[in-house]
């Protein structure tokens, strides 16, 4: 049995999270494939790749193949901006609605910022698009969460969560 206090920041931001996750899955799978054309092919010449990338329609599994990298950046986010004390809002929103909203405005900003780094970028095409299966899938999402801990400074542990990595 779970016991916790309802008004806890860190659950009404969960709660956020959890809610936005499928809307926020389906933004980086369309958003790789938008920033792909943009970044790599500015002129919009049409080759297999780009032919590939613009028939491609997104699936349900698609975008929860993305679940367990959901779940980490969202550990991360709460991580980085989690305390369990309710902030005092004068604007007349409610905490759920702020979390919400400022949940989803650092995803989208740390996804752009982890398309900068080109692997991360081709490991979600291999993963939609290009329809990875099997080991070299689950070896691509592996992939991807390793980049996001690179990004991000972030070690996990098994019995510690997360922990920032110490400079060496």
């Amino acid at each position: 049995m779970r016991k916790y206090f309802q008004q806890d920041k860190n659950y009404i931001l969960y709660g956020a999270q959890f809610d936005k996750e499928e809307e926020l899955l389906q933004y980086l799978v369309e958003y790789s494939k938008t920033y792909y054309q943009q970044k790599y092919n500015p002129l919009g010449l049409i080759d297999d790749t780009i032919l590939k990338i613009k028939d491609h329609e997104n699936q349900d599994t698609d975008v929860h193949m993305f679940s367990e990298f959901y779940e980490l950046i969202s550990a991360v986010y709460r991580f980085r901006h989690g305390n369990n004390q309710l902030e005092f809002l004068f604007d007349g929103m409610d905490h759920y609605t702020k979390y919400s909203i400022d949940w989803d405005s650092a995803f989208k900003e740390w996804i752009v910022k982890l398309f900068n780094t080109e692997a991360f970028l081709k490991t979600v095409l291999q993963l939609t698009v290009f329809n990875a299966q099997g080991h070299s899938k689950n070896l691509a999402l592996n992939r991807m969460n390793t980049y996001m801990f690179q990004h991000f400074n972030l070690k996990v542990y098994k019995y510690k969560g997360i922990v920032l990595k110490k400079a060496a």
